[in-house]
C-alpha cells in the first residue's frame, strides 16, 4: 500500500502529483487493470509466450 504524508503548507496539486507518482511506481494501477476481468490460464500462457517472443525479437534486432 502506498503511503504519502502531507507536508505542512504543501499545495494540494503538489501532494496529488507525489501520490500519483508513488502509485505508478508501485504498479498498483497495472495490477488493477490486470485483475479487472478473469483470464483463462490458456490465455495467460499465450500472452506470456507472445511477450517472450517480442522480447527475443527485440534482442535479436539489437545484435
Amino acid at each position: 500500500m502506498t503511503k504519502i504524508e502531507v507536508r505542512d503548507g504543501e499545495p494540494f496539486e503538489s501532494f496529488i502529483r507525489r501520490f500519483r507518482r508513488a502509485v505508478e511506481k508501485a504498479g498498483i494501477l497495472q495490477d488493477i487493470k490486470r485483475k479487472e476481468y478473469y483470464e483463462k490460464p490458456s490465455e495467460k500462457k499465450r500472452k506470456r509466450l507472445a511477450e517472450a517472443i517480442r522480447r527475443w525479437r527485440k534482442k535479436m534486432q539489437q545484435m
